[in-house]
């Protein structure tokens, strides 16, 4: 049977099998390996506060926000888009800023 994918649509390689996470917005499992990790840091102060306390010279604590979602989360979401045949053989070039 062909593969649409390489990778199977998983990261893991040869490691067998991989633990499950839930989807953070249905509540769904995913493999780890599998589902898309969104990760933001956040912090309790509003905005317009926190600007006005780091001028002062104040730190504010910041608190880091996992969600793990699940491929139709993330593709309703956009937080991955529907590739053609084409563009699924390439793999984009993602670079760091």
């Amino acid at each position: 049977m062909p593969k649409k994918r390489i990778s199977r649509g998983r990261s893991k390689g040869d490691k067998g099998h991989s633990a499950m996470v839930q989807c953070s917005y249905c509540g769904s499992l995913v493999p780890r390996d599998k589902a898309k990790k969104q990760t933001r840091w956040t912090s309790l102060v509003d905005s317009r506060l926190l600007k006005e306390l780091q001028q002062q010279g104040a730190r504010i604590s910041r608190e880091r926000v996992v969600k793990y979602l699940c491929i139709s989360c993330a593709v309703h979401r956009g937080v991955v888009k529907v590739r053609g045949k084409e563009e699924r053989a390439s793999r984009p070039v993602r670079r760091r800023t």
